[in-house]
């Protein structure tokens, strides 16, 4: 090194000024030394990012850059990596560098300093959880990554089952296609053109497989003219779809024929209480796209939240990041007290939102034997829980989430609740919910786990009278004053074969929602088309007769 570049050194010139030194690094498992795939972020002194390569003939890098437009605070900027080492040229000078891999290991951040030495850094990622170990296997129903990424996304992040979405439409004129007519960013992808790869499951290796036929209708515009309807997904089916949407009714029906799962993908779009009577969603997305591991963006406070829905805000106008997921639970809650049977998944649109693949994901629980036909009949009966963070394993009378209890006696039953909560953080509180209403607000004892996590167990002793349905949330706060939550789907009771009773308000304001949709929709929509609304407008007001 010359007498120039070593003066630079010593007074912490900036990068880029002195020839560049091999930075050359690999990510293992603390306890085994097992090569692992893994999430890179790297900054250097000046915050500017920078993306690694492999270092290896046959490993893969690939870099992501998304941005949310209106917030340039809101970005995503980091590469996944293959079980090899990786590699990338550096002036002298400081750097910032955080590993993270999906959920189930904690996240490691090291200042690293670069000489004029190449080096090779072993960096040991620690796992704080097993969920395989435990027959839980992770997934997320709304994927906008390429197939030719999932197989070293998946990996990185650890996530069993992806949905990519194969076919794609925006307008109401357009059936889906593998690239729509419309985009909202802007550009072509820079991941390349979709492609249909069939409907065979497609195994990276024996617990990570992609499904790869999947439709998203998201409605954007009607006859040539911008209106907003929302977003659909049609999970798994076995034929390209060519119908235009809406109406959506028959595209619903068979999609379902197909065996196809129907997932909402949120709550907020204009068409989504249209969508659960008239389509008969399956999925909720109870973490969706507006769920990110950068700032919150989704702040605007909508205008209409009746008063029975408390959520959140940092202004008169604003919601916080916990607000708008508070905002879901609600609509959720209220769904499931109408006796709409869906169950939660969480997706995250990574491929289009500054978002990792898998940060928001649903664990379901297939047992010893892994496979995509038994988790995906198992995410439908509800044998699972959503999560942004904290582990979350409960049983109800000895039964997982999903069950269903019928006792044929109007007499009040117990319902034994056994928690078992594993978090990275400790978690704050966990609350038992029985028809959306927080029963008991527990503030667990955590203890440490050798692994670096923290534990509570808990048992409680809930009774039920009336036909209900019970659920289980854990909070586990950020040092960054940010929540990550755990929740399950629900459990199921019906006493003395009676249907649960709707909330008034809760009903009133679906039926008022509709009312709404019709008026605006009157002169956009066909007939056909706005008869959904007005069915969906029945289903409610027929639930409003025998409200209480």
């Amino acid at each position: 090194m010359n007498r120039f570049c070593r003066l630079l050194l010593l007074i912490a010139a900036l990068p880029g000024l002195c020839p560049a030194a091999e930075f050359k690094a690999r990510v293992l498992d603390a306890d085994s030394g097992q090569p692992l795939a893994a999430r890179i972020y790297l900054r250097n002194a000046a915050d500017e990012w920078l993306f690694v390569e492999s270092a290896h003939p046959e490993g893969t890098a690939l870099p992501y850059r998304e941005q949310w437009v209106p917030m340039p605070e809101s970005v995503e900027r980091h590469t996944t990596v293959s079980a090899h080492p990786f590699r990338i040229e550096l002036a002298a000078g400081t750097y910032q560098l955080t590993v993270e891999k999906g959920k189930e290991y904690l996240p490691l951040q090291q200042t690293i300093t670069i000489g004029t030495d190449d080096r090779l850094i072993d960096f040991r990622l620690q796992r704080w959880i097993n969920m395989a170990d435990r027959g839980w296997y992770s997934g997320e129903t709304h994927v906008h990554r390429r197939l030719h990424e999932l197989p070293n996304v998946m990996l990185a992040e650890d996530l069993n089952v992806a949905f990519p979405v194969t076919f794609w439409t925006t307008t109401s004129d357009a059936a889906p296609d593998l690239q729509p007519s419309t985009l909202r960013r802007q550009g072509p992808s820079p991941f390349g053109p979709r492609e249909d790869a069939g409907t065979e499951p497609i195994a990276v290796d024996e617990t990570h497989v992609i499904l790869p036929r999947n439709t998203e209708y998201e409605i954007f515009s009607v006859n040539g003219q911008r209106h907003v309807l929302g977003a659909i997904f049609l999970l798994n089916h076995r034929t390209r779809f060519t119908a235009t949407a809406p109406p959506i009714g028959p595209i619903a029906e068979q999609a379902h024929a197909e065996g196809a799962l129907l997932d909402l993908d949120k709550h907020s779009w204009p068409w989504s209480l249209m969508l659960i009577p008239v389509a008969n969603v399956d999925l909720f997305e109870l973490s969706n796209n507006s769920v990110w591991r950068t700032k919150f963006g989704f702040r605007s406070l909508p205008a209409d939240l009746p008063d029975w829905m408390t959520v959140e805000t940092d202004s008169p106008a604003t919601l916080t990041e916990w607000g708008w997921l508070n905002y879901g639970f609600q609509v959720y809650y209220a769904l499931l007290n109408c006796g709409f049977h869906i169950t939660p998944t969480a997706g995250t649109a990574s491929g289009v939102h500054p978002v990792p693949l898998g940060y928001s994901r649903v664990y379901v629980h297939t047992g010893d034997a892994f496979g995509p036909t038994a988790w995906l009949k198992r995410l439908k009966q509800g044998r699972s829980f959503v999560t942004t963070g904290p582990m979350l394993f409960a049983t109800v009378n000895g039964r997982r989430p999903g069950e269903s209890f019928r006792f044929e006696t109007s007499e009040p039953q117990m319902a034994a609740v056994e928690i078992e909560s594993v978090s990275a953080q400790p978690v704050s509180g966990i609350e038992v919910l029985l028809n959306g209403d927080v029963v008991r607000s527990l503030q667990p004892q955590c203890v440490a786990t050798p692994e670096g996590a923290w534990k509570a167990v808990i048992t409680e002793q809930i009774e039920i009278t009336e036909t209900s349905w019970l659920a289980i949330r854990s909070v586990e706060p950020q040092p960054d004053g940010r929540k990550r939550f755990a929740h399950t789907a629900p459990w199921h009771f019906s006493i003395n074969n009676t249907p649960i009773v709707p909330r008034q308000e809760q009903v009133a304001w679906f039926v008022h929602q509709m009312q709404q949709q019709i008026e605006r929709n009157r002169n956009v929509l066909s007939a056909d088309a706005l008869a959904e609304f007005e069915q969906a407008l029945q289903v409610y007001d027929n639930l409003a007769r025998r409200a209480r």
